[in-house]
C-alpha cells in the first residue's frame, strides 16, 4: 500500500517546504539545492523546533531574481521586430 501524504493531494505546493520538496519545487536534486544554499544563492532553511524549511515565497523570488540575470537568448532580429 503506497503512503500519501496530506499535501500529495493539493495542486498548489506548500507554503513550507523541506530541502527535498523545495528543490524539487525548483527543478533541481537536493545536493544541488543544498550546494546552493551554502552558496548563499538560496536563503537558508528557517528552523521551527528542529524542523528545516523554505518559505516558498522566498523560493520563488530566488527565481525571479535568476530571470532577471540570466542573458537574453533573443537574437538581433528578435530585437528589431520586438518579439
Amino acid at each position: 500500500m503506497r503512503s500519501e501524504k496530506l499535501q500529495d493531494k493539493y495542486a498548489y505546493a506548500p507554503r513550507a517546504m523541506r530541502a527535498d520538496r523545495a528543490a524539487t519545487y525548483l527543478g533541481m536534486g537536493k545536493t544541488k539545492f543544498l550546494e546552493l544554499v551554502d552558496k548563499g544563492v538560496i536563503p537558508r532553511a528557517i528552523d521551527i523546533e528542529g524542523i528545516r524549511i523554505w518559505d516558498r515565497f522566498d523560493l520563488d523570488a530566488v527565481l525571479e531574481a535568476a530571470k532577471e540575470n540570466a542573458t537574453s537568448d533573443r537574437n538581433s532580429f528578435d530585437k528589431i521586430m520586438a518579439r
